[in-house]
């Protein structure tokens, strides 16, 4: 393993909802940690549990010898991020996806393509 120590922050997670028949919440996993993942009630929390969740797997891959994966390196882009957004352009998302009859997903796909359509004709 490289001396450069490696941080949370260095590594992309995925924060995803949990269906009522898994037990609710969120789940936080490491494209890069196989096997790392945590969950939690609220993103916040998951969030939370994944620097535990972090912090464990990397000690007992140092411990044992084990390669530790670079960051960025679990393979190309999955078409999947995460944003965090204030709250109250949350509520106007969710207020906009209802009135236009999709989901939050669908009208944050379609307005991020708008905006980055308009930058690359804009230049």
């Amino acid at each position: 393993m490289a001396s450069k120590i490696l941080r949370f922050e260095d590594y992309p997670f995925q924060i995803t909802p949990l269906s009522d028949e898994e037990g609710g919440g969120y789940l936080i996993t490491f494209p890069d940690l196989p096997g790392c993942m945590s969950d939690g009630d609220t993103p916040e929390e998951a969030m939370e549990m994944g620097r535990d969740a972090f912090a464990s797997w990397m000690a007992v891959h140092v411990e044992e010898g084990r390669e530790i994966p670079a960051p960025g390196s679990g393979g190309p882009a999955s078409g999947k991020f995460n944003l965090r957004a204030p709250k109250s352009l949350h509520a106007k998302l969710a207020r906009q996806a209802e009135a236009e009859g999709v989901s939050m997903n669908t009208l944050a796909v379609a307005l991020l393509a708008e905006g980055l359509g308009r930058k690359q004709v804009g230049g």
